[in-house]
């Protein structure tokens, strides 16, 4: 490698591969758009529209809009796998953007029914539910086996960013332009992103020469369909991966729940309005977007650290309930935000090399409905409990139902260990940011 090359190398990775770049930043796009909608109407139902009724309302909207990440996961899967990345990121951004267009017009034209709301925010989950699996599936595609990992925290990095920017915007453009306004700026986020796809060629596939569009080898149309696999043989032939996965699946049912408490938390324990909603919110993205940058280089499994920030997470989940104000609930946002960023960088990294690249496709489309498949249901629970129970309660509630997982966690990590190999990457005690 020669000097030049060397310090090209040491540039980050948006910088020196523009593809990547281009294709990160519609990601950002799509997911600050959809959370600053989400965000946005969850404030609009619990401050403006829902009246006493607001947890209820407030869950159940949050329930709509994981839905389709959880029912549709056979069908992305198969979409990922049969057609070429590129087609599949831009038409998923494109739709997203017209539907949010056509529910501003009508928003700005009269007040909708509340079920435009619902089934708009269905539909724009529905096409993130594709968007964001067939991103990750092209990651190995789109850059080199050694920067694996750092494509994975810009990637991960992205829900911190989409939760500053549109967590924060959300709240404020509520309280100044209400929900027609929201609306606007997340059909302008998603047809930006759809430009920016339909502006960047994408490598070609194995077998596929000549064909730019294609995705790759994660199924972006080189491979056999004899190459792909039922989804549940997947993850039956993973039985660590597999483990992990429900074990991060079963502390959603209490992270997740952050979405529906800090709202009433904020009316009911704070008195206050968007802004302080706002303030939460970019306080757990930007405790993401550390943690997606500084996990790679924790030392240890990604077991231990994992159940580490596990235990961590629990303790600022519990602080809120129990000193009330405002500067504890930013540091609790903070804090639990670096514990999903760092658990996101090390496990999503190193899912990429323990998976199969024919399998890739079904494994994330599985990994993202296993994650989201509580999100419904801790929604509705927390939004229910949150009319009948103080938010200080439900905090501590969420504290207490972390811990086991992140006992359950480590326990896991530790029977892998004794079953498998010292130098089996579900064991190694490397960072995942390491060299290979």
């Amino acid at each position: 490698m020669t000097a030049a090359q060397a310090a090209a190398h040491r540039l980050p990775l948006v910088l020196r591969n523009r593809r990547f770049a281009a294709v990160w930043g519609a990601q950002v796009l799509t997911q600050a758009a959809g959370r600053m909608f989400q965000v946005g109407a969850v404030w609009w139902l619990v401050g403006y529209a829902a009246g006493p009724d607001g947890g209820l309302a407030s869950g159940a909207f949050l329930a709509v809009s994981t839905l389709p990440a959880v029912a549709l996961a056979p069908l992305v899967a198969s979409l990922i796998a049969r057609h070429p990345h590129r087609t599949v990121l831009g038409l998923s951004a494109a739709v997203a953007g017209l539907i949010a267009l056509g529910t501003a017009g009508w928003t700005y034209a009269a007040t909708p029914p509340m079920a435009v709301t619902y089934g708009a925010a269905l539909v724009l989950a529905g096409c993130q539910a594709v968007f964001d699996p067939c991103l990750t599936t092209s990651v190995p595609d789109l850059v080199e086996d050694a920067d694996i990992e750092a494509a994975t925290g810009f990637e991960l990095a992205t829900q911190s960013l989409a939760g500053l920017a549109g967590g924060l915007l959300g709240p404020l453009v509520v309280d100044a332009a209400g929900l027609a306004g929201i609306v606007a700026g997340s059909a302008g986020g998603y047809l930006l992103a759809a430009a920016l796809i339909a502006a960047t060629p994408f490598p070609a596939a194995p077998g596929t020469p000549g064909t730019p569009s294609a995705g790759g080898g994660g199924g972006g149309g080189g491979e056999a369909p004899a190459a792909r696999r039922p989804l549940r043989r997947i993850l039956a032939e993973l039985p660590f991966v597999r483990r992990v996965l429900l074990c991060f699946t079963a502390a959603n049912v209490f992270t997740t729940a952050v979405f529906v408490v800090m709202p009433l938390y904020t009316r009911t324990v704070l008195h206050a309005d968007g802004s302080t909603v706002a303030a939460l919110e970019a306080a757990l993205g930007a405790g993401t977007l550390v943690g997606s940058f500084t996990g790679g280089r924790l030392p240890g499994a990604p077991t231990v650290v994992g159940a580490g920030c596990l235990g961590l997470m629990a303790a600022a989940l519990g602080l809120p309930g129990l000193a009330a104000g405002a500067a504890p609930a930013v540091g609790s946002m903070t804090v639990a935000g670096w514990c999903v960023g760092v658990i996101g960088v090390r496990f999503v990294a190193l899912f990429q090399r323990l998976v199969p690249t024919e399998d890739r496709p079904g494994f994330f489309a599985v990994m993202q409905a296993l994650l989201g498949a509580t999100f419904p249901v801790s929604s509705v629970v927390f939004g229910l409990l949150g009319d009948h129970l103080s938010p200080r309660t439900l905090c501590l509630v969420q504290a207490l139902g972390v811990l086991p997982v992140a006992a359950a966690l480590w326990w896991t990590g530790r029977g892998a260990a004794a079953a498998a190999p010292p130098e089996d990457p579900a064991t190694a005690a490397r960072p995942s940011g390491a060299a290979r």
